[in-house]
């Protein structure tokens, strides 16, 4: 059973379909999150959350737009990882600067669908849809942009899996104790 209500935060979770930012008749902004069974509106824009989220897994949204960067190239709009090993991969439906920007679980997604007013529907595996503010193929190119990410991520992370015990850090020279100084005698 859906049911809606506030609370002051939120952790995204697996179960975590969509954060949505949707502005009323009088400007004001609200964010809405989107799970498997409950929606909850939350006090903080889409992107402070999405940030939030991914500090809990270690890093930062900015450290993870730089992964994505590093991994496939991409610098605008670019998709998230929050946690790999879970399968949290987000994607920005604007700019996340934009308090307009809202967040989607791309391992959620069944289909997307073309909405009135030039926008775009998202339907997700558990019939649960959401309008977004955005064009149909914005949204078709950010999922295709993710699943490339998410592929060449995945592929990285099976690799060393599977060669863990090639990557062995060694070092590389063995160099005599007394060539080192200790911090309190560098000088610049």
């Amino acid at each position: 059973m859906l049911s809606e209500y506030y609370i002051p935060s939120y952790e995204i979770t697996p179960m975590t379909l969509a954060i949505v930012a949707k502005q009323d008749r009088l400007g004001t902004l609200t964010t809405f999150i989107f799970e498997e069974e409950e929606e909850y509106v939350v006090d903080r824009s889409p992107s402070k959350i999405i940030d939030y989220a991914c500090k809990f897994f270690g890093a930062s949204l900015k450290g993870r737009q730089d992964g994505t960067r590093d991994i496939c190239g991409i610098t605008h709009k670019a998709p998230i990882s929050i946690d790999p090993t879970s399968g949290m991969y987000f994607f920005p439906t604007t700019s996340p600067t934009n308090s307009k920007c809202s967040w989607i679980a791309h391992s959620h997604i069944d289909k997307v669908n073309r909405a009135a007013n030039h926008c775009a529907q998202v339907v997700f595996k558990n019939g649960r849809k959401v309008i977004l503010d955005v064009s149909y193929g914005s949204v078709l190119n950010q999922v295709q942009r993710t699943a490339q990410f998410r592929y060449l991520l995945d592929n990285r992370i099976k690799f060393l899996q599977q060669h863990k015990a090639e990557v062995v850090a060694e070092p590389a020279s063995k160099a005599p104790a007394e060539s080192f100084q200790p911090y309190s005698e560098w000088q610049d």
